[in-house]
């Protein structure tokens, strides 16, 4: 993501990084003079251009293209425009994996996602994969400058789009959650702004950083209703996509207002109305938007079939569908009817003295001397009087709460840490090591540490059985430590810990003399290091407790997936906690502390005959053959 003013000085170096020599230019007569902008950055790299993409994607254009690219043997393509021109780039790029650089010329945001519509014999389809997703996303604001400024309004409602329906997604997370509503913030300041001097460069600036922000929303949570409905009208009656989105999107919230109630609230807050669905229509009549479907061309016989169409395939929605609710949201975007806003809050007093309360405790918060201490603090007021408001909470709830964290902390102790149970059920864990240890890609997955490490386990030689004897089939693991770039790291710590047959750990079995399962190793000269213990079993989190309780109460299992733990820690280099899955293990797709990524799930190879160090065994055994890449602190 390269963000700013005139960063298309850097569109070269990006194609040339991404291995590119022969660019397919794609664009629209419409940013002709941008795409000469990135034609002479280009130069001699351009091989060929193609300027007819089209709204929705057609198959037939991407056809076309398609033809031309294989033609000239282009090896990259570089887009410029809005969303058909990037459609169209991530239509050849599914068909044919070359790399993308795309340059936005508008805000839809489809730049930032894996997912690509297309329109073929009427019907738009959606689809979304790895290949879709472009390489490179420069962002330009001067690229935005010329942009009408009924093609922003409508443009920044697209990407406003993206961004409520990603508060009420099934899929939603607080993360996603703080991106949509910056995004909304953003587009709701930017564009009044627009409309009063449409050479501002900060509100361009604002929205199409809402854009990407939006646009990371729609490739992150799935979508409902409002973008259903606008592909229906798109793919089936030849809608504009961006002002479909306009008319639809504050029919839709007050469609879904009821479903979704909390998202409301905070978009609301975000637009600085009282009303989301409302305060969005106000948004786009202040700024001059389309706001009726019939000024789009489409015929008023034509709702029943929209509606109809839209709820022939199931999907996610806060609300249920019906046909006669859809024709109803249709009826009012043809109409143009601005949407009621929900009835006033009948204890507004109430509402008042606890918005009071809340902001009371926020600021008793500000004098903190460490100004990340008072960040978080006033951040977890905010949230939890939030959470007690929305639920109206009851003091008997509120206390069973504190009885069940009272509980938790009488539990907890050299064995057992019933709380980071809690944060691992809640998948809390997961959240804090993904944000912590994600930084840096090249490196082998982190994941949690879980409540059973002890510090300081016995250091064993190379070729140890760490089992001891214990019952299980024998597992031969051969291990290397490398850095990001491939080489050898010796010397590194790595603890190793693991349950038993019967999924126990050994802090678990009271009667057990010292630790077993559990070891730490050194990597040798070659980042080296192989040793004995028995195949990970699936096992359940200790269920004794309110932890186990409340799996029980909402019907989740407490299975872990069967996994081996690995910390690693060298000079120079940061520490990587992480679980090495047992391929084709029970409980992989539901986990209970949501601990198992793609990359960690690996093969415990099946074997039988000699092994490695001429140990006898009866009957069959597995082997583990991992490399870890573990990050140089400089990176």
């Amino acid at each position: 993501m390269i963000f700013g003013v005139g960063t298309v000085d850097q569109v070269r170096a990006e194609v040339e990084r991404l291995g590119g020599s022969r660019v397919l230019l794609l664009f629209g007569p419409q940013v002709s003079a941008a795409a000469a902008r990135v034609r002479e950055v280009l130069g001699e790299l351009v091989t060929a251009e193609f300027d007819g993409a089209a709204m929705h994607t057609p198959v037939t254009v991407t056809e076309e293209a398609l033809q031309l690219l294989r033609t000239t043997s282009a090896d990259c393509l570089v887009a410029v425009g809005g969303g058909s021109t990037t459609g169209l780039s991530k239509a050849l790029a599914l068909r044919t994996d070359l790399p993308q650089v795309v340059l936005p010329t508008t805000y839809a945001g489809s730049e930032v996602t894996s997912v690509l519509g297309e329109t073929a014999n009427g019907r738009k389809v959606t689809r979304s994969s790895p290949a879709i997703l472009p390489e490179t996303v420069v962002y330009d604001v001067d690229f935005t400058r010329s942009l009408p400024l009924g093609m922003s309004v409508t443009s920044g409602i697209n990407a406003l789009a993206h961004a409520v329906e990603a508060l009420y997604s099934a899929e939603s997370d607080p993360v996603v959650d703080g991106l949509a509503l910056d995004a909304i913030s953003r587009i709701a300041r930017a564009l009044p702004a627009l409309a009063a001097d449409p050479s501002d460069l900060d509100a361009r600036s604002d929205l199409l950083h809402a854009a990407w922000l939006a646009g990371t929303c729609l490739g992150s949570v799935g979508m409902g209703l409002h973008h259903k409905i606008c592909h229906t009208l798109g793919g089936s009656f030849g809608l504009p996509h961006a002002e479909t989105h306009t008319v639809v999107l504050p029919h839709a919230m007050a469609y879904n207002a009821s479903g979704a109630p909390d998202a409301m609230r905070r978009i609301a807050e975000a637009l600085g109305v009282d009303d989301a669905a409302a305060g969005v229509f106000d948004l786009i009549t202040s700024v001059h938007g389309p706001t009726a479907l019939r000024e789009l061309g489409m015929a008023e016989s034509d709702l029943a079939e929209g509606a109809r169409l839209a709820v022939a395939t199931p999907y996610p929605n806060p609300r249920d569908l019906t046909v006669e609710g859809i024709h109803g949201l249709l009826r009012d975007a043809w109409h143009g009817r601005r949407p009621q806003a929900a009835a006033p809050a009948p204890h507004r007093a109430l509402d008042t003295r606890l918005s009071d309360l809340a902001e009371q405790v926020v600021a008793s918060f500000a004098d903190a001397p460490d100004p990340r201490v008072r960040h978080l603090m006033q951040g977890l007021v905010r949230h939890l009087h939030d959470f007690a408001v929305t639920n109206d909470l009851t003091e008997s709830e509120w206390q069973y709460a504190i009885d069940f964290l009272t509980e938790a902390g009488a539990l907890c102790g050299p064995t057992r840490q019933e709380f980071v149970l809690l944060s691992d059920t809640l998948g809390v864990s997961s959240v804090v090591d993904v944000l912590t240890n994600s930084r840096t890609p090249a490196t082998t997955p982190s994941a949690v540490l879980g409540p059973f490490y002890t510090e300081g386990p016995p250091e064993r030689p190379h070729g140890s059985d760490i089992s001891d004897g214990q019952a299980g089939t024998p597992l031969w693991a051969d291990v290397r430590v490398t850095d990001t770039a491939g080489a050898p790291v010796p010397d590194a710590v790595v603890d190793v810990w693991q349950s038993n047959a019967e999924g126990f750990y050994d802090v678990q079995l009271p009667d057990l003399e010292g630790p077993v399962l559990r070891a730490r190793l050194r990597t040798d000269e070659e980042g080296r290091l192989f040793f004995w213990s028995t195949l990970p079993v699936p096992y359940p989190i200790p269920s004794d407790g309110p932890v186990g309780r409340m799996l029980a109460a909402v019907g989740r299992h407490p299975y872990r997936a069967p996994h081996l733990h690995f910390m690693i820690a060298a000079p120079g280099h940061q520490r990587l906690v992480t679980q090495l899955f047992v391929a084709g293990g029970d409980h992989l797709d539901s986990d209970s502390v949501f601990g198992v990524k793609d990359a960690l799930v690996v093969d415990y190879t099946p074997q039988h005959g000699p092994t490695p160090d001429g140990r006898t065994v009866d009957g069959g055994w597995r082997r583990l053959d991992y490399t870890f890449r573990i990050a140089p602190l400089a990176d």
